[in-house]
């Protein structure tokens, strides 16, 4: 258990196949912590082999956060261009996921921030879902300067309970 008191510095970097087994290990930890927060499921990942997230970790942008040169992650964001000849002026942030024992020391803060940098000189806009009640990450995002554009009620389905999210966009271009 990682004491928060205990951070006081941390080291991102951009993950490639060589970080699969690290990258899997803290996506399933997230997808197990807040299940509400993915599409995707726990058992449709565990299911998959490493090769999958290797290859997911070289077909995308994928960021994480150590809290030390020997410690695993303790954070993870995901970004991609969008693919369509007449949306790849956008980019969407997803996946972000931060161990309950390291939130509150500027992990996710810093991770959007990276995707905020790293996706300037590739698209004018970022586009991210959150669950509405989420309020901690809707406040980090917002504070990173994303704005709530829409609404999609009954957006994800789990077990029995329906969960509402949150578009949200950042402009980085002075087009609005």
């Amino acid at each position: 258990m990682i004491s928060i008191n205990s951070i006081s510095s941390f080291t991102l970097h951009r993950l490639t196949a060589t970080d699969a087994a690290d990258y899997r290990q803290l996506r399933l930890e997230g997808l197990r912590d807040a299940p509400e927060a993915f599409g995707s499921t726990l058992e449709e990942e565990t299911a998959r082999p490493l090769d999958w997230f290797a290859d997911r970790l070289e077909r995308n942008a994928v960021f994480g956060a150590s809290l030390s040169l020997s410690s695993p992650l303790a954070g993870v964001v995901g970004f991609r261009v969008l693919e369509g000849v007449k949306e790849r002026h956008k980019g969407l942030l997803w996946g972000m996921f931060v161990q309950p024992e390291a939130r509150g020391a500027g992990v996710g803060k810093a991770l959007v921030t990276r995707v905020i940098q790293y996706a300037g000189g590739l698209v004018e806009q970022i586009h991210l879902t959150v669950v509405a009640s989420n309020s901690a990450a809707v406040r980090l995002y917002t504070s990173a300067g994303f704005k709530q554009y829409g609404l999609e009620p009954r957006a994800l389905k789990v077990g029995g309970e329906y969960y509402n999210e949150v578009l949200m966009a950042l402009s980085l271009s002075n087009q609005g």
